[in-house]
């Protein structure tokens, strides 16, 4: 049984350690140390099924609702997703079609369960409701909120003063998200910074509905691997939750410095405290980051993985780059004993246009048995199994195929 002085520190935990915002705080902290389990939404918008460590942040926070005994409730924004959110962007997205929210949902449900417990959760598809609204549902929602409000949103004012177009549909989307909070009765609702508008919305449309307005909490944005830009795919600067160990691993070793302290705070259990004394540390010159990045990598590719595999990644990782030692195991690929470097990389699959292989070799990333290669022009002339590596992390044997 856990005493009341340690559920205590556990709400406070959660509503201080890696967290922007709380709304209303000490109505939440009071319902959190309540005997009613709490009803905490997330909404999912599955226009893409990709789930990176910055979803990752929302996920943690989400487990520790669920460890004080309170109920997550995943809403499957099936139905908005054919809208799009524009959150943080300066244009309008793609409607998708159901077959592709679907698919990307059920992707989406598989990664977030690596993280949430699946016994504690609801999952609710917004077309449980949605598919039945009327148009005279859609008057009575939109006659709640003005559009003087709607544009105080920072992306649509953004857009507005600058004559970028702004669909009526997008300005029905914070709307059904807050609709989703009274359909479910949420008690809270989290997300990220980017989210703080429409999270916001939720309560004021509940309020209107004559239902106590729903708690807010938002997490920051995760800074992705090039520790200026937020995390994202399509910036490539992202750690995939489903990569293989490895691979998440050497991500993890190569951030920069500055980001270690949110990285740490965000992804780990790891004590502030000690966080604190190794920051300070590391800044004394005492203690290297490259140890503190390993810390970090090993505890979260063992929360994602295991710690089995954690302990090979780290060993696969120091092999190829501390002791610089050849992998194990690398792809052996067939190529003429004599050729182009620019030609045999792309037959190789190694790179897929001349461009991309020049590009590599101009940034110094193709070396042939350990040496740099700085010739895009060289001509290969191979008489026995040559290793190639492209990158950090890339490896193959390139055979002289016998005419």
């Amino acid at each position: 049984m856990v005493s009341q002085m340690d559920r205590a520190a556990a709400v406070d935990r959660l509503l201080t350690r890696g967290v922007v915002d709380v709304v209303v705080r000490d109505d939440l902290r009071r319902k959190l140390l309540g005997d009613r389990p709490l009803r905490v939404k997330l909404g999912v918008d599955p226009t893409r099924p990709d789930i990176h460590l910055g979803h990752y942040v929302c996920f943690r926070k989400l487990r520790e609702f669920q460890a004080l005994g309170h109920q997550v409730v995943v809403i499957i924004g099936d139905w908005t997703a054919r809208i799009g959110d524009p959150s943080g962007r300066s244009v309008q997205r793609t409607m998708l079609t159901a077959e592709e929210v679907r698919a990307n949902a059920q992707t989406y449900l598989d990664q977030f369960f690596k993280v949430v417990d699946i016994n504690r959760a609801e999952i609710v598809w917004q077309s449980t409701w949605f598919d039945t609204f009327t148009l005279e549902d859609v008057i009575r929602l939109t006659s709640k909120y003005t559009v003087a409000r709607m544009l105080d949103r920072e992306d649509f004012a953004r857009r507005y003063q600058e004559g970028s177009p702004i669909s009526i549909t997008e300005l029905l989307y914070p709307l059904l998200q807050a609709y989703d909070s009274a359909a479910i009765q949420a008690d809270v609702e989290i997300g990220g910074t980017d989210q703080t508008f429409n999270l916001l919305v939720g309560r004021d449309i509940m309020r209107e509905m004559g239902q106590e307005p729903q708690n807010i909490l938002t997490v920051p944005l995760l800074v992705g691997t090039d520790g200026v830009q937020k995390m994202s795919k399509s910036l490539d600067n992202y750690i995939g939750v489903t990569e293989p160990p490895e691979e998440m691993f050497g991500k993890l070793m190569s951030i920069p410095d500055w980001v270690l302290g949110d990285y740490m705070r965000l992804l780990t259990d790891i004590p502030d405290q000690e966080i604190d004394s190794m920051l300070a540390a590391a800044q004394a010159g005492t203690l290297n980051p490259r140890d503190i990045k390993d810390r970090l990598a090993f505890q979260i590719v063992a929360d994602l993985h295991g710690a089995e595999a954690a302990e090979r990644a780290r060993e696969t990782f120091d092999r190829l780059f501390r002791r610089r030692e050849l992998p194990e195991q690398m792809p052996e690929i067939e190529v003429p004993a004599e050729g182009w470097i620019v030609q045999i990389m792309i037959q190789a699959g190694l790179a897929s246009s001349n461009n991309e292989a020049r590009r590599l070799i101009a940034q110094g990333g193709v070396r042939l048995d350990g040496q740099r290669v700085d010739d895009p022009d060289l001509v290969l002339r191979l008489d026995r199994p040559t290793v190639i590596q492209i990158g950090r992390r890339r490896f193959a044997r390139l055979v002289p195929r016998v005419s």
